[in-house]
């Protein structure tokens, strides 16, 4: 049914409302109060998804899911990080084991 098409869309529609006014769109207010509102916004949600994750209401899950992917492609766009860009990242770890994709990973040397 719904496939990264209806997120691409999302992430489109996302972007144009850089220019929206704050007073007539969530998404403009969330991308004036700059990356750090974004990133903290997405957090929140993604805390909320796995606390309905660990519940038994499918429905809730969903709802969550579906803010929390919302707030991602948010704090992208805050960002200035194409969601085309983050597909490709995951076009190229397609083929490989996620053990395989992480060792392939450059090591941090903190």
């Amino acid at each position: 049914m719904s496939d990264t098409h209806t997120l691409t869309k999302l992430a489109a529609l996302i972007h144009s409302r850089r220019s929206d006014s704050a007073d007539k769109s969530y998404t403009a207010q969330l991308l004036n109060a700059g990356p750090e509102r974004c990133a903290k916004k997405f957090g929140e949600e993604a805390v909320e998804t796995v606390i309905a994750a660990l519940g038994s209401d499918a429905s809730a899950l969903r709802a969550e899911a579906a803010d929390t992917l919302y707030h991602l492609l948010v704090l992208l766009e805050s960002r200035h990080v194409a969601f085309d860009d983050v597909l490709r990242v995951l076009e190229g770890r397609m083929g490989m084991s996620g053990i395989e994709e992480k060792a392939s990973r450059p090591q941090s040397t903190s």
